[in-house]
């Protein structure tokens, strides 16, 4: 005859055995970063599921660790890991207390993502886009009808942490603060197009665009349209820049349409800052930041292509881009004919 006293205490066990088993599966399960909703995963990693899922695809070949170690992390996991800190802006040890995850395992994971990224720079972002060159026309046009642009052109500065060694005082802006200057076109929607982050944020933004394989190009005539920068770059037959001294009516039209759609750059600047907030100040040194910056902007694109829901655009920070005085002759008869023909 069974004891009473053994067969509760036998069940009692078997509660407590299948309680625990409850708790450790709820825990796998919160180690699992997509078995969350849309909302939670916006929040923390600027992305949906499906968003997140889709880039784990792309950089599994590249990121997945190749080992029999039960506890290695998982291309969710690393993805996600570094999304955190590219949405955050926040220190390793942070995003790895919210992750819980050693700061090393954080670090190597943030690295090994960005790199992964940016070897995919040429399939996201290309220019003059991923559409018909006529379809970016006509899309800049319904803007406030300026005719023939494929691009808005303009840098932005990142701040990074003071960089050490001899060349410190070349990443000084004029602001005084140190920071990398990075070059961006958009089309647009916003996509980014073409990107240069590699130069100290003491370099002219017009130094920049002389300096890229793709002012090059476009001297060359390789493309059928236009830029729209600043004040801070020279008016040339392939990039169109405003008047400083609009004298007549005309002028005054074009400078106002010129603002309008050139103004999708700076709405993309806002964009990404605002997805990414680790763009907001870097505390890495100047080549790992830039490598950051180009990673974010795949990101961007990725974002903007598949549609996943926008952030609250902040307002881009003016940081006093110096006009340029000497301009091209045959550039401003370009400007000259726009402003007669387009906008008399």
């Amino acid at each position: 005859m069974a004891c009473p006293f053994i067969e509760e205490v036998v069940d009692s066990g078997a509660i407590v055995l299948r309680r625990a088993f409850q708790r450790e599966r709820t825990f796998r399960d919160r180690s699992d970063p997509l078995a969350f909703n849309d909302s939670y995963l916006y929040e923390r990693y600027r992305f949906s599921r499906d968003g997140i899922a889709y880039i784990c695809r792309l950089l599994s070949p590249y990121i997945a660790n190749n080992t029999r170690r039960n506890r290695a992390l998982t291309v969710p996991q690393m993805v996600c890991i570094a999304l955190r800190f590219f949405a955050s802006g926040t220190f390793l040890y942070t995003v790895g207390d919210a992750e819980n995850i050693s700061k090393a395992s954080v670090c190597r994971s943030v690295r090994t993502v960005y790199l992964s990224l940016k070897r995919l720079l040429n399939v996201f972002i290309t220019f003059p886009g991923h559409k018909a060159i006529r379809t970016i026309k006509h899309a800049f046009y319904g803007i406030a009808g300026f005719p023939n642009v494929i691009g808005a052109l303009d840098c932005t500065h990142v701040r990074i942490k003071c960089p050490s060694g001899p060349h410190e005082a070349d990443f000084v802006n004029r602001k005084s603060v140190h920071s990398i200057n990075v070059q961006m076109i958009s089309d647009a929607d916003c996509i980014i197009t073409n990107v240069e982050a590699k130069w100290p944020g003491s370099v002219h933004d017009s130094r920049i665009f002389r300096a890229s394989s793709l002012y090059q190009q476009l001297a060359r005539g390789e493309f059928s349209g236009v830029l729209l920068g600043d004040k801070g770059y020279p008016c040339l037959p392939y990039l169109l820049t405003p008047y400083q001294e609009p004298q007549t009516e005309a002028q005054h039209r074009y400078n106002i349409a010129h603002a309008r759609t050139r103004g999708r750059i700076e709405m993309a600047f806002g964009l990404i800052k605002s997805r990414f907030q680790c763009l907001k100040h870097l505390r890495v040194t100047p080549p790992r930041a830039c490598d950051i910056v180009v990673a974010c902007v795949v990101l961007h694109d990725i974002a903007c292509l598949r549609r996943e829901r926008q952030p609250r655009i902040a307002e881009e920070e003016d940081w006093g881009n110096e006009a340029v005085l000497e301009e091209n002759e045959t550039g401003r008869l370009i400007r000259d004919t726009y402003a007669n023909n387009y906008f008399a």
